[in-house]
Formats: structure tokens, C-alpha cells, sequence
């Protein structure tokens, strides 16, 4: 499960992209690895003291918020025009950071598969789960920076890879807005 995670394009592995291409790797692997882990900690903790409060349909709901908000940053600032620019800017991250909270996936995860594992640790022990997310951590954030990296290298032998890569990331967040859009609307 967490490496198709961290092989999934989300906008914070964008931004990550563009500090890679700037030959910023530290700042790329704070953002693959420090931002989704502040994320991911805030919801283990919701999910372990609110599980139970937590309305399941809400990833209905936040499935809405992702489509809009992808479908907006499509037509926002290119991500080639991103990878060319000097600076990091907290908006820019703080935008992907909603990208990756407003994601349905984030929280069918964490209530459907995390949730009731969480749960089994209260009754089994906490140590007991965890394997489950530690390797579910490290095989994210591996393939995260892996999947970051071969992009990166791809897209130094051949610019017309680098502008297609750029292209593609587009295509690939504009995709995902509507999906998001179609699965909360129709309830999948």
C-alpha cells in the first residue's frame, strides 16, 4: 500500500520535482518526507482519539474539496514555469499540503484500513501494529524520493522529456480533480 502511495503524483511530489530540477534534493526531501509525515501524524492522532466521532461519509465530502482544488491549481502557474523559479514559496507548499488533506484517498485510508487497525491496537497492544505502519511509512517515502529521482533523471537526458514531464503533471492533476469530482458525486 505505501509504495502505490508514494508512486502516485500528488502536487507536494510536484513542488518536489521543481526543487529537484533546481538541484535542491534536501528541500525535495523535506517536502516528500517531513510535510505528508506532519499530515499523516495529525490524522493518526485524530484517528486515535476520535475514530469512533468521525462521520464515515466525510471522505465523500473532502472528495468535493480535492476535485475543486485540483482542478484550480491546473490553471495556475505552470509546473515548468514552478521549476524554473528561484524561490519556494509557503503558498505554493501550503497549497499542496490542502491538496494532499482534501484528498479522498488520504481519508479512506485512514478510515478504513487505518481506523480499525488502530483499533485492533487498542485491544492487542500497540506494539502489535507497529509493523503495519512503519512499513507502510518507509515504503511510501521510498518510493516517493525514488519515483521524485527517476523523474529527475529522465527529465536531464532530454529536454523534450523534461517539458513533457511538465505537461503530463498537468494532465495528471486536472485528471484527478475530475475523478475526484465523478467518484464524491457518484458515491464510489
Amino acid at each position: 500500500m505505501g509504495i502505490a502511495g508514494g508512486l502516485m503524483p500528488s502536487p507536494l511530489h510536484l513542488i518536489a520535482l521543481s526543487q529537484v530540477a533546481l538541484n535542491r534534493w534536501l528541500r525535495a526531501i523535506i517536502i516528500l518526507v517531513g510535510l505528508p509525515l506532519i499530515i499523516d501524524g495529525a490524522l493518526f492522532l485524530v484517528t486515535l482519539f476520535f475514530y469512533h466521532y468521525i462521520p464515515g461519509n466525510i471522505a465523500h465530502y473532502v472528495a468535493y474539496l480535492g476535485g475543486i482544488y485540483a482542478l484550480v491549481e491546473s490553471r495556475k502557474k505552470s509546473h515548468e514555469e514552478m521549476a524554473h523559479s528561484a524561490a519556494l514559496s509557503r503558498a505554493s507548499v501550503s497549497a499542496a499540503l490542502l491538496g494532499e488533506l482534501t484528498a479522498p484517498g488520504t481519508w479512506i485510508y485512514w478510515l478504513t484500513i487505518a481506523g480499525p487497525i488502530i483499533e485492533e491496537g487498542r485491544s492487542k497492544g500497540y506494539w502489535h501494529i507497529v509493523p503495519f505502519f512503519a512499513g507502510g511509512l518507509f515504503s511510501y517515502y521510498a518510493a516517493a524520493i525514488l519515483s521524485v529521482w527517476l523523474l529527475a533523471w529522465g527529465a536531464s537526458l532530454h529536454k523534450k522529456f523534461n517539458q513533457r514531464l511538465f505537461l503530463a503533471s498537468n494532465l495528471a492533476l486536472l485528471a484527478f480533480g475530475i475523478s475526484y469530482l465523478l467518484r464524491a458525486y457518484y458515491g464510489t
